[in-house]
């Protein structure tokens, strides 16, 4: 009896005693059934993937934004509410696929069922709030552009008028995308660094999937809010990473700004639900600054290298 053994290091961790024409290192979110050939389960590979963290009180907003993207989409719902079944009087969302925890963020969902080896074969994935106005948005329109000006990192434009806290991130009408922008004096400590470039915010940020496999292992097991996030996303992108973070003006959204995530808070101490979650995105926010900061240090120090030597990444 023959005591061969296969050991094959180059597989991925924990798979080295597979032969690797049968390791599967990726997976993906398409349906399939439960009958039938496997390999005629699909008419179609959606090319991108589109999610949303939801309450069903924001059902209509959710059902207007659905129908601006295109069957080469994939949809993706985070329930956070628990309400699930009330979606199916939606025709989309039986074709849809739903995900519900109880009061989580999108941040916290992403990191556990967004895993870059999960989402390897949608080329772009957008990880979208529940509280957008899409009238002036056409993603089909919207990916060509982010292809055109080789965004790896992107967001729409947002309406001047609504919702707005960054320059960056303001609706431009005289161009089709921008990447760099003006900000309040004392802003921007480099006019190629956030928030005056290299810069989205994080309610509706668009990922290529290049970008996201590097974003993902940077979001945090416990922080779950992602205040702080948009300034380090610049870091996931090969320099110079300004000129592959930009805003596309020319499909735009509106910001509704609902505190639908505030409601779900507990009140504690005299105060209101939404004053102790606003005060975890702000406690969430140092917390994530220090660490990154002590990391790259850390890094730097080991290397024998100048920790200042970061600063322009």
């Amino acid at each position: 009896m023959g005591t061969a053994v296969i050991w094959v290091p180059s597989n991925p961790r924990g798979a080295e005693r597979l032969p690797p024409r049968i390791v599967a290192a990726e997976s993906d979110l398409y349906l399939r059934r439960l009958w039938g050939n496997p390999n005629e389960d699909l008419t179609s590979k959606p090319k991108y993937l589109v999610t949303f963290t939801v309450g069903y009180d924001q059902r209509m907003n959710i059902d207007a934004c659905v129908k601006k993207f295109s069957e080469n989409f994939t949809i993706l719902l985070f329930h956070y509410d628990g309400r699930v079944a009330e979606w199916d009087e939606f025709e989309w969302s039986k074709r849809a696929i739903h995900v519900s925890v109880l009061k989580q963020t999108k941040w916290w969902y992403a990191k556990r069922f967004l895993h870059p080896d999960i989402v390897a074969p949608y080329e772009y994935i957008f990880i979208w709030d529940e509280d957008l106005g899409v009238e002036h948005f056409n993603a089909e329109e919207y990916i060509k552009l982010v292809k055109k000006h080789g965004l790896e990192i992107s967001q729409p434009g947002l309406d001047p008028n609504k919702g707005l806290t960054w320059q960056m991130t303001k609706r431009r009408d005289d161009s089709e995308v921008h990447k760099v922008t003006d900000e309040r004096p004392g802003w921007c400590t480099d006019p190629h660094l956030p928030p005056c470039a290299a810069f989205v915010e994080i309610m509706a940020p668009v990922f290529s999937r290049d970008a996201w496999r590097c974003v993902w292992h940077m979001i945090q097991n416990d922080l779950v809010h992602g205040w702080g996030l948009d300034f380090a996303l610049r870091k996931c992108i090969e320099q110079p990473a300004h000129e592959k973070i930009g805003v596309v003006d020319s499909q735009w959204i509106v910001h509704g700004s609902v505190p639908s995530l505030g409601s779900q808070g507990e009140s504690q101490n005299g105060k209101a639900p939404w004053q102790g979650v606003r005060e975890r995105c702000r406690k969430e926010w140092t917390m994530f600054q220090t660490r990154l900061t002590s990391a790259e240090n850390s890094y730097f120090k080991a290397a024998g290298l100048d920790p200042s030597a970061s600063k322009g990444h």
